[in-house]
């Protein structure tokens, strides 16, 4: 998985890996999470066809059970992103609240990946994390809110969509379980989610943060198809002798520097056989351990079975989404989502894709 001869690294393996982490030479690990690819170890199930084993629906949307497809295509949609279309919520806020209600992160438990990430922060080695998670489990698995950058917002902060007035977190919280439609206190207008939609600005934070991956002595690119534009140029931006590892269920982007490594195989397991050979992994079983507690995680997991009931309604819904983003094969075989992503990932106005000039190919 690496052209020409190793400049940094002794090797392709976890070994190799853990041994550079451990030298001087590496002080700043970055990180790009996508989906964290163990969607069951977060209590989210994960629904791929039954019948091709392909990612329904597509990467780039937040909703990822049969139930959240079948919510959606009773709202009458005039198109299925329309959910998270800044105008179409301005309009009838009703559908995203709807999905809002099932996907909300007080539902869902970190992974031990995310741990993982937690434990860079503890042992001084981690400098940020890209993510273009949503789902704030990051957060909830004790990364410093300074070590983050939220790619396309979350559900971490809101405010008013009119006047930019913070919103409450226990009001937001309050009403979407109530299935209730958050006003501003101030103006009247709607209050939504810090989520990026489709006619939003990405976060000023998050191009802000990308001239810092020049500083990168690692790379860790976590559970994505690396399609999703303009996340995806970030490989491109860190030094040409830097390592690079992706960590996947299957192989994406193009991995081939020197010092470049791929690792294939379920997230929590490569990250467990890595902590190993660190000699952490004692330390991250005590460190996920401490993220127990939601007493709603079984309730999340207990809904695999519904997939199968309603497989029509969602085989219909995704046909509409496909047709809608015009997914790739590629696109579809990529490892399904273990958190959920903003709906406006792909971003295609010119002059929102430009980051920095001139990233290292």
């Amino acid at each position: 998985m690496s052209g020409g001869k190793k400049k940094r690294l002794r090797g392709d393996d976890p070994k190799a890996l853990a041994d550079y982490m451990k030298s001087d030479q590496c002080r700043n690990v970055f990180l790009m999470v996508t989906s964290l690819c163990h969607l069951t170890a977060a209590g989210i199930p994960d629904f791929r066809s039954p019948k091709t084993g392909k990612l329904n629906p597509p990467e780039s949307y937040p909703w990822r059970t049969s139930k959240h497809c079948a919510n959606l295509a009773r709202l009458n949609l005039p198109t299925p992103e329309a959910v998270f279309q800044i105008s179409f919520f301005r309009n009838n806020p009703v559908p995203f609240y709807t999905l809002a209600k099932e996907i909300y992160p007080e539902r869902y438990r970190p992974t031990l990946t995310h741990s993982f990430i937690k434990l860079l922060h503890s042992r001084g080695l981690l400098h940020t994390c890209f993510t273009q998670n949503i789902d704030t489990l990051e957060r909830k698995a004790g990364v410093p809110e300074d070590k983050i950058v939220e790619a396309h917002g979350s559900f971490a902060t809101q405010r008013c969509i009119d006047c930019n007035t913070p919103y409450e977190e226990e009001k937001m919280k309050r009403a979407i379980r109530e299935a209730e439609i958050p006003r501003c206190e101030k103006c009247g207008g709607l209050a939504k989610p810090d989520i990026v939609f489709f006619g939003e600005s990405l976060p000023d934070k998050f191009r802000a943060s990308i001239p810092s991956l020049r500083e990168a002595d690692l790379l860790i690119v976590i559970g994505t198809s690396l399609t999703v534009y303009p996340f995806a140029s970030l490989v491109y931006f860190v030094p040409e002798d830097c390592p690079r590892v992706l960590i996947n269920l299957v192989e994406v982007g193009d991995f081939d520097r020197p010092d470049d490594l791929v690792f294939i195989g379920k997230c929590d397991e490569i990250v467990r056989t890595l902590c190993r050979e660190l000699g952490w992994e004692e330390e991250l079983d005590k460190v996920w351990t401490e993220t127990a507690g939601n007493v709603e995680v079984a309730e999340a997991a207990g809904k695999v079975d519904e997939a199968e009931k309603i497989e029509s309604e969602m085989d219909r819904v995704t046909k509409d989404l496909e047709r809608a983003l015009t997914v790739s094969e590629s696109d579809a075989d990529t490892e399904a989502p273990t958190s959920v992503e903003a709906a406006p990932a792909i971003v295609k106005d010119e002059d929102k894709c430009v980051l920095l000039e001139g990233p290292s190919r």
